[in-house]
């Protein structure tokens, strides 16, 4: 191979990395993408959202989430023939903002009555993080909580729960 023809090869196999290196971080709208070697990697907006709301639940401490009206509206939806249970509202009292790389979180909890608030504050905080650093390599650069409730249960509630 001549000299020129090594140079043209060269050329075109670093214009090649350099094309794959701009699309390994190139973020498509409501969600992110990560390209490698073997293919594309899409995670949308709302499987982050999903990540996120089943790791704030699965903290004591955590009652419920959401604002007053999209909790009466999830009662309703749960009582709907049909619907898969707690998957369906996962993303409830969830928004996120996914970027190339990294992703903002803000969540609407209500605490149980008689909780610390502000380390049942830390604990959600650091399960979110670290659940969708983990399951997406997305890097969580913040976790904004809004304790928008507290839950105090009743013996009205205790009874209607035993009745079921």
């Amino acid at each position: 191979m001549t000299e020129t023809a090594e140079k043209k090869t060269d050329d075109l196999q670093a214009g090649r990395e350099m094309e794959r290196a701009r699309t390994a971080t190139m973020a498509r709208p409501g969600g992110a993408s990560l390209t490698t070697e073997g293919g594309r990697t899409q995670i949308s907006d709302s499987v982050v959202a999903k990540i996120a709301g089943l790791a704030a639940r699965s903290i004591p401490g955590v009652h419920s989430m959401g604002t007053g009206m999209a909790r009466r509206m999830g009662q309703i939806k749960s009582m709907v023939p049909g619907s898969s249970g707690p998957s369906a509202s996962a993303n409830q009292g969830v928004a996120v903002e996914v970027g190339e790389r990294q992703a903002a979180i803000d969540l609407d909890i209500v605490t149980w009555y008689g909780q610390n608030i502000v380390d049942v504050s830390d604990a959600v905080r650091r399960a979110v993080a670290g659940q969708v650093e983990g399951m997406t390599g997305l890097e969580v650069v913040e976790v904004n909580i809004s304790v928008d409730d507290i839950f105090v249960e009743t013996e009205g509630d205790e009874q209607s729960q035993r009745v079921k």
